[in-house]
């Protein structure tokens, strides 16, 4: 095949449409990137030198171009998410640097900037729509923060700034998941998995086959137990052996923090190099950069509000852990004067079953997959009038675990599209779950005729596969956690914003961006939502009412301490993006361990590398704005209290306020200020009453 030809062939060109997942290879990613960006270049340089302030010469020639990265360098990321390889990583740090030079350089194009300022300065800004005009602003804003304004040798240092910084990100992310993926336990005898639930049994067992022990069964063993949340996590709850609960910790609180994978010379070089670039746009700190295009206006507004939550939650935490204490004394434990933090999932577990009667794995039978996805669907129907059904064969699919649905309105007319990828997959797919962009909605004009591209969204999951013929039965919280990226989902997918740059989350300030995704974790606790989806798999009995009492009682279980390790989390992100100082003898472990005194009531061990897989802020968006889930959570839980105020059970009530909703919180993505969109639902501004409140720490 001659070269020209593979070129054509190449699916990574195709440009728009569903992404030809089965036709993809590693090995096409390097030519493909190498003609795209050629071809960009020569578009860029066409736009610069014809450019005119006006919508149609700029903003959308603009558009076009940014479209055509997105959608390639958008297909080659989400496979490093869920595909990724030896070969994959290869060819993405091969092309990653070219990327990310040709973005610096459409950012920093002055041709482009200038002439955003002069429609902004024109007759015309007048007659732009809000939306518009956010799309100008924005653009000037981004343009300033890319370092449009930084000239010879400052620019120059920028560049290689913005460059390094994305090939260690790549570098921590990928060294998280081999970190993870190389610890494993294999468990042979009886005593070794005392404790142990069937379901964990199960996934050990068909880990151990994985790992080559091909008699291993959930009987017999060997079990071979990981790193993997679905495997850690479940152990450390339920596994009487103390030892091992100890090896396990162990080895999860100190991944990549040593040897070929030591995350921490890159957190030093990319916090030294955040700083750098701070400083070269003329602000102070990176948390100040970071917060120039956020909702929260400064730095001070945003730790207030966390001292505000630190000080409600911390005396209800260290309650919590001297309760827990006493409880593992009653029970006779010889480690209750001196619990350790291998002890503390699994003596919550039992203080928790004591308390509420019910253990985690007892609610797993009553939450197949299909039938959470069922009451999922349900509750969207009811309040906003959406029907979702399967559309699988119609989109071709990265593994075949994959799903795909479609979104219709009320009428049934298609309004939208997302895949779904819900198992863990330690070898290819990194942990944790999210929601991503595959296509945005938007206008397009083609040969004079203008249509809505509807958005599709990646919903990607971690939970416990399918195992042994069961369906993937799910814990209260993978259900909970699927809720919330469907949240996330539902803002991509009901915009109604026909400008790509603002449709759906596109331009929403970062710390609104999770309020429809924790909006919508509430519904899992309402009573008509959870009874329509909690059904036992074999015998289709409905979950108990004892047990949803359990569940309520439950919710608010240890919130003390879970409340307090978020802001522990976010507290860490902001003090190392706007008080640590690179290079002054305080290492970034030295400011975690800092911050521990008052945001921990157990402090970390000595060992404890937790900085080296904070993925949120090394690998991941959320730099200096971790506290993004805080901020938004107030948002959300405000938003639930209003449907709370309507009356849950009220479905005519309901479906008038979960229009309002949709039209304004789903509907208007990034076209207003999310504070101008919450008062359009809320007819007021939030407060962090709703929240205390359902978290069990409003003070009387």
């Amino acid at each position: 095949m001659s070269i020209n030809s593979a070129i054509l062939d190449n699916p990574l060109l195709k440009g728009s449409g569903l992404p030809p997942f089965a036709d993809i290879t590693p090995e096409q990613i390097v030519p493909a990137f190498h003609q795209l960006l050629a071809e960009l270049d020569q578009e860029l340089a066409t736009i610069e030198a014809n450019v005119k302030p006006t919508w149609s010469s700029l903003v959308e020639p603009v558009e076009r171009l940014v479209e055509r990265l997105n959608w390639s360098w958008g297909i080659v990321n989400h496979l490093m998410g869920v595909k990724n390889s030896p070969a994959l990583r290869e060819a993405y740090e091969a092309v990653q640097p070219q990327v990310v030079q040709f973005l610096n350089k459409l950012g920093q194009s002055q041709p482009i900037y200038n002439a955003f300022k002069a429609l902004q300065a024109s007759d015309q800004w007048a007659t732009l729509n809000n939306a518009q005009q956010r799309i100008v602003e924005a653009a000037i804003r981004d343009a300033e923060l890319s370092g449009v304004g930084l000239q010879g040798k400052a620019r120059e240092h920028f560049n290689a700034i913005q460059m390094e910084l994305a090939e260690l990100s790549t570098k921590f992310s990928n060294n998280v998941l081999d970190a993870t993926n190389a610890f494993g336990l294999t468990l042979t005898t009886r005593e070794e998995i005392d404790g142990l639930p069937p379901s964990l049994l199960s996934l050990a067992a068909q880990t151990a086959r994985a790992a080559g022990e091909e008699n291993a069964t959930p009987e017999n063993g060997p079990w071979r137990i990981t790193l993997d949340f679905p495997s850690y996590s479940p152990f450390m709850q339920h596994s009487t052996r103390r030892d091992l609960r100890e090896r396990l910790y162990k080895a999860y609180i100190t991944r990549a923090s040593s040897g070929e994978l030591d995350n921490n010379p890159i957190i030093e070089r990319i916090l030294k190099l955040r700083q750098e670039l701070a400083h070269l746009l003329n602000f102070q700190t990176y948390a100040e950069l970071s917060l120039a295009s956020k909702m929260a206006k400064d730095v001070p507004a945003v730790e207030s509000l966390l001292e505000e939550l630190r000080s409600a939650s911390y005396s209800a935490a260290v309650k919590e852990i001297e309760d827990l204490k006493s409880f593992a004394a009653a029970k006779n434990a010889p480690e209750a004067n001196n619990l350790q933090h291998w002890d503390i999932s699994f003596w919550s577990e039992r203080q928790r079953e004591a308390k509420f009667a019910f253990t985690a794995e007892e609610l797993r039978p009553y939450f197949p997959l299909p039938q959470v996805l069922d009451g999922l669907f349900g509750l969207v129907k009811r309040l906003f009038g959406v029907t979702v059904t399967p559309a699988d064969g119609q989109a071709p699919v990265w593994h075949e675990d994959v799903r795909y649905f479609q979104i219709a309105d009320e009428t049934g007319t298609p309004v939208a599209y997302f895949y779904l990828d819900p198992y863990s997959r330690p070898a290819e797919k990194r942990g944790g779950a999210w929601m991503d962009i595959c296509i945005n909605r938007g206008k397009v004009t083609e040969n004079g005729v203008s249509t809505v591209r509807l958005p599709v969204a990646y919903l990607v999951c971690n939970q416990t596969p399918p195992v042994d013929g069961k369906p993937s039965l799910m814990t209260f919280y993978e259900v909970e956690t699927l809720f919330h990226e469907f949240g996330h989902g539902l803002h991509h997918m009901l915009t109604k914003v026909d400008y790509s740059q603002v449709a759906g989350i596109q331009n929403v300030e970062w710390d609104a961006v999770e309020l429809p995704s924790q909006f919508m974790e509430n519904w899992c606790y309402d009573r008509l939502t959870l009874m329509g989806m909690a059904k036992h798999y074999e015998t289709g009995e409905l979950l108990p009412e004892s047990y949803y009492q359990k569940l309520l009682a439950a919710k608010n279980y240890m919130s003390g301490s879970v409340m307090l390790r978020q802001l522990h989390f976010s507290i860490l992100d902001l003090e190392l993006h706007y008080r640590y100082l690179p290079d002054s003898g305080e290492t970034p472990k030295d400011v975690r361990d800092r911050i521990a005194k008052t945001t921990t009531i157990l402090q970390p061990l000595p060992e404890d590398s937790f900085p080296c897989v904070f993925g949120h802020i090394f690998g991941g968006g959320y730099a200096a704005g971790y506290y993004s889930y805080k901020w938004a959570e107030v948002l959300s839980a405000d938003a639930f209290a209003a449907f709370e105020e309507a009356g849950l059970q009220d479905e005519e009530a309901l479906k008038v306020i979960g229009t309002r909703y949709r039209d304004t919180v789903l509907a208007l993505g990034g076209s207003n200020h999310p504070m101008e969109i919450f008062k359009a639902f809320r007819g007021r501004e939030p407060s962090t009453e709703a929240l205390l409140k359902h978290n069990g720490l409003a003070t009387a």
